[in-house]
């Protein structure tokens, strides 16, 4: 597993950046690209709920309009946090594994567990039956 201990403190600060007026939900997550890079990104919800978005595709967004379509996912820290600042255990969204497989098969995934400790785990086990397209 890769080293998660700066993933998870910029994860955490971008959650306190979140946009999130509605659920109160603060979430923040941080990656590493393969490259080295860092790139992270807070949730920004809206009125409308499926126009919203989520920390984690937003930070992939920053990602790849960085490094384009070269971008492969290493390792990805997620945090979220209540409207008074408490930790609380999130992981990925259905939407947000999906999109974390889509660049980075083997790539490790770190988020808190109810007793507030950190799990790791590789993005491949959060989504054992995902999409994939057929060839054609």
């Amino acid at each position: 597993m890769p080293d998660f201990t700066s993933l998870r403190t910029l994860a955490e600060q971008t959650a306190q950046h979140a946009y999130a007026p509605y659920s109160k939900l603060r979430v923040g997550a941080a990656l590493r690209a393969t490259s080295g890079a860092v790139y992270a990104g807070c949730n920004v919800e809206n009125a409308s709920y499926s126009i919203g978005g989520c920390a984690e595709r937003a930070a992939i967004a920053a990602a790849v309009q960085a490094e384009g379509a070269a971008f492969r996912l290493a390792a990805i820290a997620v945090a979220a946090f209540s409207d008074t600042g408490t930790p609380l255990p999130v992981s990925p969204c259905g939407a947000c594994r999906q999109a974390l497989i889509e660049f980075g098969i083997e790539a490790g995934v770190s988020f808190r567990q109810p007793d507030g400790s950190w799990v790791e785990v590789d993005v491949d086990a959060l989504l054992p039956y995902r999409f994939i397209l057929p060839a054609q």
